[in-house]
């Protein structure tokens, strides 16, 4: 089988090419990333050589070149997972995510119909369900209404992958997961961030009040699942993943500082953020009934491993935040491509 992942030098989308290939080693992976501030070249390292992958440097919503890469490999399938998904930089700036999450998911619908691929699955956010109140859980049946733009350009998208299914006839299947986290997940995000500034001994922002809750989901849970629903969810339908575990913000960044051996005096509170949701919980009960998935990571057990991640890996990190790590395509790349 050939699978086209779009996104795939991203934290979920490179977590997720690097498992395939340890798992699953006869699925034979093109890659496809346009390499944006997000996208990390240097996360595939280890697959270098390895023919199995063929890596393209693209943007999905150009779609002379998205066919081009069609025609070229043929895949059976396709796993989108490229999205811009920083919520800060969606509010001071939608047209990115207009661009990629909405446009760039229409592209590849319609390229999938036209060179007959046979499933496409579109990873998605339960940031498109909107916000929570303190009880309750979001499920495949939850109305759709998201509050910053990067939610509504991906509820956009699911809404394009779902009219293609009924229209088209395609077959075609949605995740909607929670908060992820785990190794190379760009430190932007509140855990990495939390945990880089904790180890260069900077302040830790935290929005407001701290109390926004989120159902937190390690990476490699994430990835088990969507491979899951490729192979055996059925056709239109929705699948939440979960990972059954709220905490608030400011008790993730207090639990981050208590395995550093760290004091609370480095939080700094900090406006909160326009619109910033209170709570995200996924109920995860499809998935697990239907295809037997659950997941596997305990957040007390996960979260000082993914700690440990990130104090093993400094030179990761400190490159990308310095944004050395977007020199790295250039070094690999750039003398076969001009000896082409």
């Amino acid at each position: 089988m050939k699978l086209l992942v779009t996104g795939c030098a991203g934290f979920i989308g490179s977590n997720f090419v690097l498992q395939m290939r340890d798992t699953n080693p006869d699925v034979t992976l093109i890659n496809v990333d346009l390499l944006t501030y997000a996208g990390n070249l240097e996360n595939l390292k280890a697959l270098e050589g390895d023919e199995g992958h063929v890596f393209v440097r693209a943007d999905v919503a150009d779609r002379a070149a998205m066919d081009a890469i069609f025609s070229e490999h043929k895949p059976d399938g396709v796993i989108h997972f490229a999205a811009e998904s920083h919520v800060d930089r969606s509010i001071l700036d939608a047209s990115p995510f207009v661009h990629n999450n909405v446009m760039g998911t229409q592209v590849l619908l319609d390229l999938a119909r036209q060179h007959g691929v046979s499933r496409y699955l579109q990873v998605s956010t339960d940031e498109v369900y909107g916000s929570l109140g303190s009880t309750g859980l979001f499920t495949e049946s939850t109305s759709i209404a998201p509050n910053s733009p990067y939610a509504a350009s991906k509820a956009a998208a699911d809404m394009l992958v779902r009219a293609a299914g009924h229209t088209h006839g395609m077959d075609v299947v949605i995740t909607r997961c929670s908060n992820n986290y785990g190794p190379l997940q760009f430190p932007e995000k509140l855990i990495p961030l939390m945990i880089a500034n904790a180890l260069e001994g900077k302040e830790l922002p935290v929005y407001g009040d701290g109390m926004q809750i989120r159902d937190w989901l390690h990476v490699s849970d994430h990835n088990t699942a969507i491979w899951r629903v490729f192979e055996k969810g059925r056709a239109g339908e929705v699948y939440n993943i979960g990972g059954n575990n709220e905490w608030p913000n400011i008790d993730v960044v207090k639990l981050i500082l208590a395995t550093l051996g760290l004091d609370e005096s480095l939080i700094r509170y900090v406006k909160d953020r326009p619109g910033h949701d209170r709570r995200y919980a996924i109920d995860a009960s499809k998935i697990r009934d239907e295809l037997g998935w659950e997941p596997a990571r305990r957040f007390e057990e996960a979260l000082p491993e993914t700690i440990q991640w990130y104090r093993e890996n400094r030179d990761w990190w400190e490159r990308v935040r310095s944004g050395a790590y977007r020199d790295y395509y250039d070094s690999q790349y750039a003398a076969r491509l001009s000896a082409d």
